[in-house]
């Protein structure tokens, strides 16, 4: 069970990465976000997915 959910949180992780280089963000927005995404596991996907998401643009102008 374990090794499901790990597998799980590097699909959603790299999934969540290529949605933040695809953003019109500065090239430092795009690896500080990608850097927080990666290194705080289930908490950064879910603050990314639910709200970081809509408001990354807005903060890396």
């Amino acid at each position: 069970m374990a090794t499901i959910l790990y597998i799980v949180g590097v699909v959603l992780s790299v999934l969540a990465v290529i949605d933040i280089i695809k953003k019109p963000i500065s090239l430092v927005g795009k690896i500080i976000c990608s850097a927080l995404v990666l290194c705080t596991s289930w908490i950064g996907l879910a603050v990314y997915y639910f709200y970081a998401k809509d408001h990354i643009t807005e903060w890396f102008k």
